[in-house]
């Protein structure tokens, strides 16, 4: 197990460039899967749960090849042995990556049959898998789960399409069963899908290799399927949970700090988030510039209660930014709810900020009451543990603006996620060790 070893309290400055996005990656990289013709993809990240996929997708027989443009790779899927579904690697690899559960929508279409292991992934919470498996039901497949083996399989002739309501608008879930229509026959009209710029950015890449869909962009989705997709070249968005984060080290830090090349349309209301917790910036062509701020401070509803900062489906606020918010509103001037809405483990990381002096009060599972300290009181370096991606670069982003030493265990989650990262604010001026 890894750890970082932190020596808090610098101000960084510098430019930083978001990597490619992580959940727009994984997404991508399984639709290669639907066709033998060559897909390049560019702006791919190099990180832990991304290059678990590649390496998976080379299992399955997958001719890849890294490009001399750094991020770009080519893919071409014309000859795989689906006998590596049944292996003991397959299952060990597998439940490795929640990002996996991907790969069954484009198997399913194509070859008419998909396995996978139960995934991992985060510990932060239950993180149900029934959305993309009553999908696949909707679509004409046969559904089985061994429970001793905790393995998933469905089958199928070829899928026909149907109308289907999502009982959530999972992102993963609408990526699958989008997948898995494309080559259906007939239409599939998918409502209460998941709109997120991930979604959005895999529909116009299924456009490109010759897939037939509307409602991009729109909670309904409808898709006319074709008898087989072509090859394409697709571009990776920055990622925007990157973007944030950075946002709000450089908050915490008091740091100046540019983004570049931050994707300004693709952010949705992250920016006008980031303005409601007090925080200064400047938005120029696709550039953020936030300068060194001492204070920055909460701002109240219009009745005068306390702000409430929740997450939503999009074009609601991203769940995975509110382990940053929280740890940004540590500092600020002012009070804050934050309501964790989707997952019920993910605000139990706050104990390690409260070691550190925070004021919080963990109200339930999915709610936490931030009261700022406004700088007068910093925080401190402790020895503490990541639990998770998100909750991993927030105590980062914590030990950084404190006072003393700290030092992270487990950084293998931050890993997953953020691509060399410690290298990346060691440049900026950050006191990173990796041990």
């Amino acid at each position: 197990m890894g750890s970082f070893k932190i020596s808090g309290g610098n101000k960084l400055k510098g430019e930083l460039i978001p990597q490619g996005a992580k959940n727009e990656a994984l997404q991508v990289l399984s639709a290669v899967l639907l066709t033998a013709d060559e897909v390049v993809i560019n702006n791919i990240p190099n990180i832990v749960d991304v290059n678990k996929l590649i390496d998976l997708l080379k299992d399955l027989g997958v001719k890849v090849n890294k490009l001399k443009k750094d991020g770009s790779w080519s893919f071409k899927a014309d000859d795989l042995d689906l006998n590596f579904l049944n292996s003991k690697e397959f299952r060990k690899k597998g439940s490795a990556l929640r990002g996996s559960i991907m790969i069954i929508g484009p198997l399913l279409t194509r070859f008419g049959k998909g396995y996978i292991p139960s995934p991992g992934g985060d510990k932060i919470g239950r993180r149900r898998l029934d959305t993309h498996f009553i999908g696949f039901e909707k679509l004409g497949a046969k559904f089985e789960y061994l429970k001793d083996e905790n393995f998933y399989k469905v089958k199928a002739g070829r899928l026909t399409g149907s109308f289907m309501l999502l009982e959530e608008a999972s992102v993963t879930g609408t990526a699958n069963i989008l997948m898995a229509a494309s080559m259906a026959l007939g239409t599939t009209t998918i409502y209460n899908a998941a709109c997120e710029p991930y979604v959005q950015q895999l529909c116009q890449m299924l456009l490109s290799m010759g897939a037939k869909i509307s409602g991009i962009g729109s909670n309904l989705l409808i898709v006319e399927g074709v008898d087989s997709l072509k090859g394409c070249n697709h571009t990776c968005l920055p990622d925007m949970i990157e973007v944030g984060s950075f946002m709000a080290l450089a908050a915490l830090t008091e740091s100046e700090i540019t983004i570049k090349g931050a994707g300004i349309k693709h952010l949705g209301i992250i920016p006008l988030t980031f303005e409601k917790l007090g925080m200064s910036f400047i938005i120029k062509d696709d550039d953020i510039f936030i300068p060194s701020q001492r204070h920055y401070e909460i701002e109240s509803f219009i009745d005068g209660s306390m702000l409430t900062i929740a997450d939503a489906p999009w074009p609601g606020l991203t769940p995975d930014l509110l382990s940053v918010i929280l740890v940004m509103a540590t500092q600020a001037k002012g009070n804050v709810l934050i309501h964790q809405k989707m997952f019920e483990s993910r605000l139990f990381f706050v104990d390690n900020l409260i070691d550190m002096g925070a004021q919080i009060i963990l109200c339930d599972p999915h709610r936490a009451t931030v009261m700022g300290l406004d700088r007068r009181m910093p925080l401190r370096g402790i020895q503490m543990t990541s639990p998770d991606i998100r909750a991993g670069v927030s105590l980062l982003i914590a030990a950084l603006s404190a006072q003393g030493t700290s030092t992270i265990h487990n950084i293998e989650q931050i890993d997953r996620g953020y691509q060399n990262i410690e290298k990346r604010l060691i440049a900026l001026g950050a006191d990173i060790e990796r041990i």
